[in-house]
């Protein structure tokens, strides 16, 4: 479901982590689970620790960027991608648990997405890995609907008055990718130099690339 905004009148004083919701009973129950094997010697905090960056920021995120930038050199592919994400991004064998129904939205001229989850964290985890702790927040999934120029300006991320703001709401049925308008100077790059330049950030439409 895509909310647009044409509203200019935002307030940007809010950060990301001034309000957190309670944790809910299964990450406490997780988090005591955790406690319990580190404390016998059974798990490594640590290495917990790099497990979750690695999926976090490394493999869930380089698959994303991969996607983009198939779509950005290969005008068949985005059209495919545009058309049936799910179908195109298992073209690329990034397939699995929260990526089963798939949607791609474009950034482009006088246009910006940005996504969100309202009820609760549903992303694609094939192409982003796991979410972010802020993505997750009770402040980021209200404000992104009601006030998404203000959370954008938050992530350093400033829109022309004339560009619509398109807020995509993820659910159990359908996950959202952006596909964040290419730089500038980069037409001699080849689609590895290009992957290298996409974000996670930049795929949930937060910043501009």
């Amino acid at each position: 479901m895509a909310h647009d905004h044409h509203d200019h009148d935002h307030h940007h004083d809010h950060g990301h982590d001034h309000e957190q919701e309670p944790p809910s009973d299964i990450a406490l129950r997780v988090k005591a689970l955790e406690s319990l094997l580190v404390e016998k010697g059974l798990v490594d905090p640590a290495a917990l620790d790099a497990i979750v960056d690695h999926f976090e920021h490394k493999v869930g995120p380089r698959n994303g960027a991969r996607v983009v930038a198939k779509a950005w050199t290969d005008p068949a592919y985005r059209a495919r991608l545009l058309d049936d994400a799910t179908a195109a991004i298992a073209e690329l064998d990034f397939t699995g648990r929260q990526g089963e129904h798939m949607v791609a939205v474009e950034n482009g001229p006088g246009v910006h997405n940005l996504v969100v989850c309202t009820l609760c964290s549903c992303y694609p985890w094939p192409v982003l890995g796991l979410p972010p702790v802020w993505y997750k927040s009770a402040p980021y999934r209200s404000r992104a609907v009601i006030d998404p120029r203000g959370v954008l300006a938050e992530f350093g991320t400033t829109l022309a008055d004339d560009t619509e703001v398109r807020v995509w709401d993820s659910t159990a049925e359908v996950r959202y990718l952006v596909i964040p308008e290419r730089p500038a100077g980069t037409e001699a790059l080849d689609e590895a130099a290009l992957a290298d330049l996409v974000t996670r950030d930049g795929m949930i439409g937060t910043t501009r690339l």
